[in-house]
């Protein structure tokens, strides 16, 4: 699999990736976050133009589901920006057809490879407790939960903005895994 910044082109490719990884959440009752709407294009661009959005691509062979048609085109994304000295993931999805192949595991790699570029300590993200692709998920690769008085002043914010959004109808936490 091939990682590489975000072009322009690629931005309305991302909230078709976002849409798609949204379906799952209706299995868990969770329709509000299926129908959400993926991020503005003004919003991925702000993050393109950072340097903090890298998206994967399909294999260029011997990729059953994606067929060698889609060869290079977008799967998944991550976006994100240094906060607090961490890198705070701000969104990763993968598209359903792509998942469960180590996707997303090496969006994470790869940004935090980027983040220790930039002297960062750790990676940080906030995401769903009860939703199996989410913080167990996380724990699985390293992440941890961050108990209230480890919380900085930005991941407070980004908390109070989920808020602000209804995400915390449904429990949430903040997770950080420090540089290996």
């Amino acid at each position: 699999m091939r990682i590489r910044p975000a072009t322009p082109a690629d931005l309305p490719l991302l909230q078709d990736i976002e849409r798609a990884a949204g379906e799952p959440f209706r299995t868990l009752g969770m329709t509000e976050i299926a129908d959400d709407e993926p991020p503005a294009l003004e919003l991925l661009e702000r993050f393109r133009k950072a340097g903090h959005a890298w998206i994967a691509e399909a294999e260029s062979e011997g990729d059953e589901a994606e067929g060698d048609g889609d060869a290079g085109r977008p799967v998944a994304y991550l976006i994100g920006e240094p906060l607090d000295d961490a890198f705070h993931i701000e969104q990763v999805s993968v598209h359903p057809d792509a998942a469960h192949r180590g996707v997303g595991r090496t969006l994470i790699a790869y940004a935090a490879d980027r983040a220790r570029d930039q002297g960062l300590t750790g990676l940080t993200l906030t995401t769903f407790t009860e939703v199996p692709w989410n913080a167990p998920y996380y724990e699985r690769i390293g992440f941890r939960p961050l108990t209230d008085p480890e919380l900085t002043s930005g991941l407070r914010k980004i908390q109070a903005a989920e808020s602000a959004h209804g995400l915390d109808r449904w429990p949430r936490v903040c997770m950080y895994r420090a540089m290996t």
